[in-house]
């Protein structure tokens, strides 16, 4: 396709680490990956995250930056004669600098065509960068997940995607005289759901769908922003008091156990297109307020933040309502929280101590002779538990957790109770 013709998400990509928007985490300064393409010398590498977040323009920066080929296939419309016909031109001239065979979506390869790959990548004919939306612990073959490094990719924040979009602005502007509204911008960017190529394919479209004024300029405001994205602007101001005022009501929501406040408040989130804020908070809320009364709510609530992430809106609102529903109507518990809060006000007040001589580490030459020694080992007893001191001396009395009133830390509690009486070594 013709450079001029080709899509803006294209146009645009990025040609150095510096142009690549998101990603901090990864490609900041001094961050691992960043370091490892700089050297120029990259291994085996799987790149996991969300389609357009920048794994397949980061294989190309990172070939360049080695030197090497970069061939390109699709696991969901490749063969392994292809990933050999790769081979063949790896080993004429075209692949004399050495070559890197990107696989997209490796997770459409079966186990039989990823164990194929296996004697490319080990003799060094080719290095192997995989990419896949989908978890590679559970879809990459093992021995390609061991002789690979494994890199996930987030979904890019609003404000990165922003930035993407206003350089889409000046090259757009290249071709009309255009003007894009502030307000436009924040809504294709919130709308985008992480994904900077959907974010500057909907500027294109609006831009193209946009009717020209009388003397052939073009104005994108908010509802030719709307209007590609299907979608109506919700005001809500990320970065201002409403934002947090909504983000309380929607905990103490939980926290009250209304499931049908919290997913009012859970729905302006949702049209405010702020995944992050939502599945943070769900997090946090599973151990802060659910804790020790349910202590399986956190993994329920970590599936349905791993699902949100990776279907993206508007999907991801039905797991995000699951685990809203699921946590209001949970029992409560805040032992946990309160339990550690305890326990860094005393060390901040300045009550800690020594660690008791029993509990210091004895596994090298000399230690009986500096007093180590002596602890009793919890499973040599009945019950696993044997008395004895665990916390410093000048704090040896102290109790920061409490078990709550709910079913699951008062049968926690009177089997602790059990095992200390039945426990001490008689």
């Amino acid at each position: 396709m013709d450079a001029v013709n080709s899509p803006l998400a294209d146009r645009l990509r990025p040609r150095s680490l510096d142009e690549v928007v998101g990603q901090r985490h990864l490609l900041g300064e001094g961050k691992v990956l960043r370091r490892v393409i700089e050297s120029g010398n990259i291994p085996n590498m799987i790149f996991y995250g969300p389609s357009g977040t920048g794994k397949t323009t980061v294989a190309n920066i990172a070939a360049e930056k080695a030197g090497k080929r970069l061939f390109r296939l699709n696991a969901t419309t490749a063969s392994v004669a292809d990933v050999r016909r790769v081979l063949a031109e790896a080993g004429g001239i075209m692949g004399a600098g050495g070559v890197v065979l990107y696989l997209d979506e490796i997770q459409n390869f079966n186990k039989k065509q990823q164990q194929s790959l296996l004697e490319f990548i080990e003799d060094g004919r080719v290095t192997l960068i995989a990419s896949t939306t989908e978890n590679p612990y559970f879809y990459v073959y093992n021995a390609i997940l061991s002789r690979s490094t494994v890199f996930e990719f987030l979904p890019v924040e609003d404000e990165e995607i922003e930035k993407a979009l206003l350089r889409g602005v000046e090259a757009l502007r290249a071709g009309y005289g255009l003007t894009v509204a502030p307000e436009a911008v924040e809504h294709i960017a919130a709308c985008s759901c992480g994904d900077v190529r959907k974010a500057l394919t909907s500027l294109e479209v609006a831009v193209m769908s946009a009717a020209p004024s009388a003397d052939g300029s073009i104005t994108v405001s908010l509802a030719e922003a709307e209007a590609v994205t299907a979608k109506k602007a919700f005001r809500h101001d990320r970065d201002g008091d409403s934002h947090y005022d909504v983000l309380s009501a929607f905990q103490k929501s939980i926290r009250g156990s209304d499931p049908n406040a919290a997913l009012h408040y859970m729905a302006r989130l949702v049209e405010a297109g702020d995944l992050q804020s939502i599945c943070r908070r769900l997090l946090v809320i599973a151990a802060e307020d659910i804790g020790l009364a349910h202590p399986q709510a956190i993994v329920v609530t970590k599936a349905c933040v791993d699902s949100a992430f990776q279907l993206g809106l508007p999907e991801a609102q039905i797991p995000l309502a699951e685990a809203v529903i699921f946590l209001a109507v949970s029992p409560k518990s805040n032992s946990a929280v309160t339990a550690i809060g305890a326990a860094l006000d005393d060390l901040r007040g300045g009550a800690a101590g020594e660690v008791p001589l029993h509990l210091k580490d004895t596994h090298y030459a000399g230690a009986e002779k500096l007093g180590r020694g002596g602890y009793k080992y919890p499973h040599d007893y009945p019950g696993s538990y044997v008395e004895q001191q665990y916390l410093p001396d000048r704090i040896k009395d102290r109790e920061y957790y409490s078990p709550g009133n709910n079913k699951m830390e008062q049968a926690a509690e009177a089997y602790w109770k059990t095992i200390k009486n039945k426990g001490d070594g008689r």
